[in-house]
C-alpha cells in the first residue's frame, strides 16, 4: 500500500512552512507527549527521520522549505506541540514556521482568534491570532552570547559580528562590504557561508544560521537582512529567530527601547514586526515578540508508493537518495 502523510503548506513573508498533521504512522508512538519535546526530537531523529526526508527532499520539497511536525506537547500548559526540521536536519525554534503554523491550525478550525502556547524543543512560545492572516509570536527567551567575534574569512577578509541565541544559534554580522539586494543573492551566500565557516572554526561549533544586515528599501522600515538558514538555503522571510537575534543584540546596545517596534524587511521585501521586553536586563535576555503573516497554499497527501525507487527522496545537497 501507498504511505500516504497528510501536510498542509503555507508561506510566511515568502518563505514555505509544511505542516505535517498525520505522519502516516496510525498513532503517535508510545511515550511521546509524556517526556520533554527535546526528547521526542530525538525519538523523531532516531526512529523516524524518513518522515523528514519524504516530506522535503526532492521530488516532494526542497532545501527552502521547513516542515513543522504537529504532536502532541510534552508541557501540558501548551494546547499544541511541534517540532520543526529542514531538508538536513532539525531545529529548535522557528519564527515564520510558527506563524505559519497558527494559520494552519485556524484554517483547519482548531482555534478561534486570540492566544495559543505552543510546545516546542527549546521551551514553550505563545501566539495569537488576530484573524486572517496575521500572527503574532512570543519567541523563547535570547540572548547574546558573544560580542564583537572577528574572524577573518579567506577570499572575504576580516568580519566582525555577534553570536546570539535566540532558538536558534546565529552569527550577526556587525560590518562587511555585501550589497542586501535580491540581484545579490548568488554572492550574499557564498559570502555567509565562509564566514560560517570561519565563525566555527573560530570556536563556535554550534553556530548554524549567518545574518547580514543592510538598509531597508523604504523609510518606514529600520533594517533588510539576509538570513543563511541551517542547509544554504537563504530565507525568503524576516526571519523570526534571526529578528529576535537581532532584538536581543539591539537591547544590550541600548539601540532600542522596550517595546519600541522594530520593523525587519526580508531580502524580498517582505517585513516582520518585532519588539521585545527584558526578562534579564542583567543577563541582557529579552523576550521578542514577532508579527506576520501566513497564507495557506497548499492541502496534501504526500505518496510513497511501495516500489518508488527514492522512497525518501534525494538530498538536494549531496544528490544521494535519502
Amino acid at each position: 500500500m501507498n504511505r500516504k502523510i497528510r501536510v498542509i503548506d503555507s508561506h510566511t513573508g515568502g518563505e514555505p512552512t509544511r505542516v505535517v498533521i498525520d505522519p502516516g504512522w496510525g498513532h503517535f508512538p508510545a511515550g511521546w507527549g509524556e517526556r520533554s519535546l527535546a526528547e521526542d526530537l530525538h525519538a523523531l531523529r532516531r526512529d523516524h527521520d524518513d518522515l523528514r526526508s519524504i516530506c522535503l527532499h526532492e521530488p516532494r520539497g526542497g532545501e527552502v522549505w521547513v516542515g513543522g511536525l504537529l504532536c502532541p506537547p510534552a508541557d501540558k500548559t501548551c494546547d499544541f506541540g511541534v517540532i520543526f526540521f529542514n531538508h538536513i536536519g532539525y531545529l529548535g525554534m522557528c519564527g515564520h514556521g510558527t506563524i505559519g503554523l497558527v494559520v494552519t491550525l485556524a484554517h483547519l478550525g482548531r482555534i478561534e482568534p486570540g492566544a495559543v502556547r505552543i510546545d516546542t524543543p527549546v521551551g514553550p512560545v505563545e501566539a495569537v491570532w488576530h484573524g486572517g492572516a496575521e500572527v503574532s509570536v512570543t519567541n523563547v527567551p535570547s540572548r547574546r552570547i558573544a560580542a564583537g567575534v572577528v574572524v577573518e574569512v579567506p577570499g572575504i577578509g576580516q568580519v566582525s559580528g555577534d553570536v546570539v541565541w535566540s532558538g536558534n544559534p546565529f552569527f550577526l554580522v556587525q560590518r562587511h562590504d555585501e550589497t542586501i539586494t535580491a540581484s545579490n543573492v548568488a554572492r550574499l551566500t557564498h559570502v555567509a557561508l565562509e564566514i560560517r565557516r570561519a565563525v566555527r572554526a573560530a570556536g563556535y561549533e554550534q553556530v548554524d544560521h549567518v545574518e547580514l544586515f543592510g538598509p531597508p528599501s523604504t523609510p518606514d522600515r529600520d533594517s533588510k537582512n539576509f538570513v543563511l538558514c541551517p542547509g544554504g538555503a537563504y530565507d525568503r522571510s524576516p526571519c523570526g529567530t534571526g529578528t529576535s537575534a537581532k532584538l536581543a543584540c539591539l537591547a544590550a546596545d541600548g539601540l532600542l527601547a522596550e517595546g519600541q517596534p522594530w520593523v525587519q524587511e526580508s531580502i524580498i521585501g517582505s517585513t516582520f514586526v518585532a519588539s521585545y521586553r527584558w526578562a534579564d536586563r542583567q543577563q541582557g535576555e529579552v523576550i521578542p515578540t514577532i508579527r506576520g503573516s501566513a497564507y495557506v497554499t497548499a492541502e496534501a497527501d504526500l505518496m510513497v508508493a511501495p516500489d518508488d525507487p527514492f522512497p525518501q527522496g534525494i538530498s538536494a545537497t549531496s544528490g544521494e537518495p535519502g
